[in-house]
């Protein structure tokens, strides 16, 4: 056995090796930086880097995978300070903007430029745990979150507001069965800023308690969203075991899975994922059952500060327009002369006759472009909300 001086020799030989590595791979880190500043390209890829940490952790070996995970995810971070260093805020220089949101807007981005997300936090989700919130949450930081499960979304909201949880985690639209409306509705009644948002692959499956047959199912209960993303499926099911089955809507799909998993019927299955039923003690009757196999649900982390980090290429934002001939004619036309790239426009119910609401996402960058918009739409919207600027997973 090598005694502890031999064996600190062949630390420092490693370290040596490791010094002269970690000088080679800044180099190139340079060289990215500055094709970055000819290309007009943000220093943050933060898709990347996660693709990079997960594809470095499945390398690792088990007893070490979570050491090698928090050593690379530092050294990315060292990269990227060592970057901004050399090119910070060369990306389209901002003007001296007089208004309070341009300037608030300015001030977010400097202050944010070479941060990133905190490696955990403690959050807000709705539902109980082995919610697809909780699972974008995991997916949004690099450390398991700490979350408080509030019961319905405005309570997701007002923690964020009080300060009981720094951040919030909220799902606003699915691939299949489009917005989620309650979600929605609820903004109109709190403050909060949009700061990263996160597209989760959803699959669903039919769970009940151990021993219960698929013909025995009558019910089937969860979230409103779910049930629409496996009507075939339930159809069918139906058809197939020659018996009606009803829809019960739940307020989430893991507290679909914990409503069934405590109650003394047979009958009854819930639709959730995967982890619930290990979490509740289930049984699996059929396996990702959504009727669209690329189901996506796009969630949003919502803070209550502006927090604008390196990467920001969206916008989102509440406009409210006049209801009259050429109102949405006159902004669609202000997004075409600016070049700026308008990925989602959807209306939204008002209670004035007299009035319509967009929620609207624009593709642009944190730059005079985004500032020049605001500007225009002073004069063309009779009022628009700024939801914050961000990133996408």
């Amino acid at each position: 056995m090598n005694n502890l001086t031999e064996l600190r020799a062949q630390v420092d030989k490693i370290d040596d090796e490791l010094l002269l590595l970690f000088e080679k791979r800044m180099n190139i880190v340079s060289e990215i930086t500055d094709y970055k500043k000819a290309n007009g390209l943000p220093i943050l890829n933060r898709a990347r880097e996660e693709e990079k940490l997960n594809t470095i952790w499945e390398k690792s070996s088990a007893p070490l995978k979570r050491f090698t995970r928090h050593f690379y995810s530092g050294l990315f971070n060292l990269s990227r300070k060592y970057q901004h260093e050399n090119y910070r805020q060369t990306l389209a220089p901002i003007k001296d903007y007089s208004s309070a949101l341009c300037k608030e807007i300015s001030d977010a981005k400097t202050a944010y430029a070479a941060k990133d997300l905190p490696a955990t936090a403690m959050l807000a989700c709705q539902g109980v745990e082995g919610s697809f919130a909780q699972l974008a949450a995991e997916r949004l930081f690099r450390e398991p979150p700490a979350i408080q499960y509030m019961k319905n979304y405005d309570s997701v909201f007002a923690a964020i507001e009080s300060g009981l949880c720094e951040y919030g985690v909220l799902p606003l639209m699915n691939s299949t069965a489009g917005s989620v409306n309650k979600v929605y509705r609820a903004m109109k009644n709190h403050n909060f800023r949009i700061v990263r948002s996160i597209r989760l692959k959803i699959d669903h499956h039919l769970v009940a308690q151990k021993g219960v047959k698929i013909g025995d199912i009558r019910e089937v209960v969860s979230h409103e969203q779910a049930l629409a993303q496996c009507d075939g499926y339930l159809t069918s099911l139906s058809k197939s075991i020659g018996a009606e089955i009803s829809q019960t809507q739940h307020n989430n799909t893991a507290a679909a899975a914990e409503m069934v998993a405590s109650s003394t019927r047979r009958d009854v299955a819930a639709i959730c994922s995967r982890r619930c039923v290990e979490q509740y003690g289930l049984e699996i009757l059929g396996e990702n059952i959504q009727d669209n196999v690329n189901n996506y649900t796009r969630f949003i982390l919502i803070s209550k500060n502006l927090e604008i980090y390196e990467g920001a290429s969206l916008t989102d934002m509440i406009l409210t327009l006049e209801n009259k001939q050429g109102s949405l004619y006159n902004i669609i036309k202000i997004v075409n002369e600016l070049g700026i790239d308008m990925s989602k426009l959807e209306s939204r119910p008002t209670e004035s006759d007299d009035e319509f609401m967009f929620y609207v996402t624009f593709k642009t960058l944190v730059n005079d472009d985004l500032f020049t918009l605001f500007d225009r739409l002073t004069e063309s919207c009779k009022s628009f909300e700024y939801l914050g600027s961000y990133a996408e997973l």
